[in-house]
């Protein structure tokens, strides 16, 4: 099971998501979103819980909680397969832009 965890304070790192999440099951995979100019968290992040039923109990338990000072959202994480990389820009959607680093 895939979980979105929103909110997050941009001091919080990979390990601290997999200890948090670890009390309640068996974490395969924690990660957060960093910023590809700034290297720094884009304040979300996303755990990979093998056992639905440990992530369920975990996105109840930990939803609106505070941790290091912010309430943070937990939910499942949407599927992705319908963003591909592609947005819109007026129209058509421009598919395949990738931003360079300086």
């Amino acid at each position: 099971m895939n979980i979105y965890i929103g909110n997050l304070n941009t001091a919080i790192t990979d390990n601290d998501l997999n200890d948090l999440f670890s009390v309640y099951g068996q974490v395969q995979s924690a990660t957060i979103a960093i910023d590809g100019f700034t290297d720094q968290s884009r304040g979300f992040g996303y755990v990979n819980m093998p056992n639905e039923q440990e992530g369920l109990t975990a996105i109840e338990a930990l939803d609106a909680r505070e941790i290091q000072g912010l309430a943070v959202t937990v939910r499942v994480a949407e599927n992705k397969e319908g963003h591909k990389g592609s947005y819109k820009v007026g129209n058509p959607a421009v598919k395949g832009y990738q931003f360079r680093k300086n």
